[in-house]
């Protein structure tokens, strides 16, 4: 692709832990037709897919709290209340989907519906998100979930009406980019009446 307004001059490995952290030299071409060189920093530790199970009968929805490092810190209460998520690994998002929301939640879901397939932080970091929903009931629980112990998982279930998610949301108690926007969208469809 000679049209490219990007040059690459280097690339160099920073860490290679849980993710992969490089830093890119590069040329760019403004659009002004001025040429300047840009140094990032790029973190890649997969894509993922994240899932909220949602009861229309009851107004219910399935969520997760766990501890997560980077919220504790910056000095925030390290326990977010989260949607299930988890990296895609060798699958593909939706056999992810159900996975982590039987490791998880301890739901197995029967329908689910795919909604976005985003960037969560594109400035600097290469993960992109499938996002799904799903209808779940009690006859759809096949343990009590919790998390994969053996990675260090210790999560806590929660079962919280919309309402009471999205005031949640509201009293800054659910901060979590892609949990605001499933519950959000559960709302704006009117997926639960």
């Amino acid at each position: 692709m000679n049209d490219s307004p990007v040059r690459m001059k280097s690339v160099e490995l920073l860490s290679d832990n849980w993710g992969t952290l490089k830093k890119y030299t590069y040329d760019m071409a403004r659009r002004d037709g001025r040429i300047e060189e840009h140094k990032r920093e790029v973190y890649d530790r997969g894509n993922g897919a994240v899932v909220l199970p949602y009861d229309p009968s009851r107004g219910t929805v399935l969520l997760t709290r766990q501890f997560r490092l980077p919220a504790y810190v910056t000095g925030h209460d390290p326990m977010l209340i989260e949607a299930c998520a988890g990296l895609l690994d060798d699958n593909d998002a939706e056999t992810t989907a159900r996975k982590e929301t039987e490791e998880e939640l301890g739901y197995r879901l029967r329908d689910i519906e795919r909604v976005f397939d985003v960037f969560m932080s594109p400035g600097s970091v290469t993960e992109r998100l499938v996002f799904f929903v799903a209808v779940y009931d009690a006859s759809d629980r096949i343990s009590d979930g919790g998390g994969h112990e053996g990675e260090g998982e210790d999560i806590e279930v929660l079962e919280m009406t919309l309402d009471d998610a999205l005031a949640r949301v509201e009293r800054h108690e659910i901060v979590d980019a892609k949990t605001v926007m499933l519950l959000q969208h559960v709302k704006l469809k009117d997926l639960i009446g």
